[in-house]
């Protein structure tokens, strides 16, 4: 899963964009800063190299949030010299540390927060924490965006790691994040693929109703911009041939910048195909916070890691 960057060629333009945008910036301030990424609880070497990379590639500027013996222990293991790093002394694990980056960012001081290596859910507790966190007025999701190598453009997905069996009022947030991150990477009129198992409407398999409703809320004009279709099965909801063979009459069919995947279950199982089976890489980002949170797992290639903090940088708001 370490594919080379010339594999995927619109991950590769993704960090290009990213890096202009950030220099653009440090440029037209006084301190000349990159903007800044808290890298929570650093405590392996595959952080301390993503810190690493993401500024020597002038992406962004890493904030070390950790325990400073933890952080230091990682970096010989990787063979970093923490000179060129700041470094937010927070000794009390993972917790710790996930509760002093919210705060930085709650603060402004961080435009983003990346998982290092503590447990997922000791960065989400501190984030969707009611008094202390990051929370919106809406439902915190995440998507990704995959480069595959037979789809003509980057396409997205959402929800494939938070939420677990989504009802329908929690699909309408998934999609209205993903719609709010697809128009900030510059996605003018995002066409979307309501997905479930069929692409009729069936009673007995409730994704097709929800996807009914969604496609009635957008004709309703709730999300501006988008066309929102559906249901679809995955086939004909990628592939425009497939619809055409099934008698579809569809301007997303084959050319859908977001697949909305019914519950965790599809979209988990979707994505891990299309990176170990479909030859692909993705980046992506938690959404509906105060700032855009990246997820990593240990699986995840070195460009997918860049390619995440990329992403926020393209679309955190200014």
């Amino acid at each position: 899963m370490s594919p080379t960057e010339g594999a995927h060629p619109r991950l590769a333009a993704l960090v290009a964009r990213a890096r202009a945008k950030s220099q653009s910036q440090s440029q037209s301030q006084s301190s000349q800063q990159l903007p800044r990424v808290a890298l929570v609880h650093p405590g392996d070497a595959l952080a301390l190299q993503a810190a690493a990379a993401m500024l020597q590639q002038g992406i962004a500027r890493p904030l070390l949030v950790g325990g400073r013996e933890l952080i230091q222990r990682a970096a010989d293991s990787a063979g970093i010299d923490l000179r060129d790093f700041e470094i937010v002394d927070a000794p009390d694990g993972g917790p710790g540390a996930a509760r002093r980056a919210t705060a930085l960012a709650r603060d402004g001081a961080v435009m983003a927060l990346m998982k290092g290596s503590l447990h997922t859910d000791e960065l989400m507790a501190a984030v969707v924490n009611k008094q202390d966190g990051l929370r919106t007025d809406t439902r915190i999701s995440h998507a990704f965006v995959f480069d595959l190598p037979r789809y003509d453009k980057l396409l997205a997905l959402a929800d494939c790691v938070v939420n677990i069996a989504p009802d329908l009022r929690t699909k309408r947030d998934i999609l209205g994040n993903a719609l709010t991150f697809l128009q900030r990477l510059g996605v003018a009129q995002p066409h979307v693929g309501v997905v479930a198992a069929v692409e009729a409407v069936n009673p007995s398999i409730p994704a097709t109703m929800d996807a009914q409703a969604l496609v009635e809320h957008a004709r309703d004009g709730h999300w501006p911009g988008a066309v929102v279709e559906g249901p679809f099965g995955f086939d004909n909801a990628f592939s425009a041939e497939a619809a055409r063979i099934k008698g579809m009459d569809s301007r997303v069919a084959g050319h859908a910048d977001l697949l909305l995947m019914p519950d965790l279950n599809a979209g988990n199982m979707l994505y891990k195909s299309f990176v170990y089976v479909g030859g692909g890489d993705c980046a992506g980002l938690v959404l509906g916070a105060r700032v855009p949170i990246v997820l990593t797992s240990r699986a995840d290639s070195q460009q997918a890691r860049i390619a995440s903090v990329a992403l926020a940088v393209l679309t955190a708001a200014n």
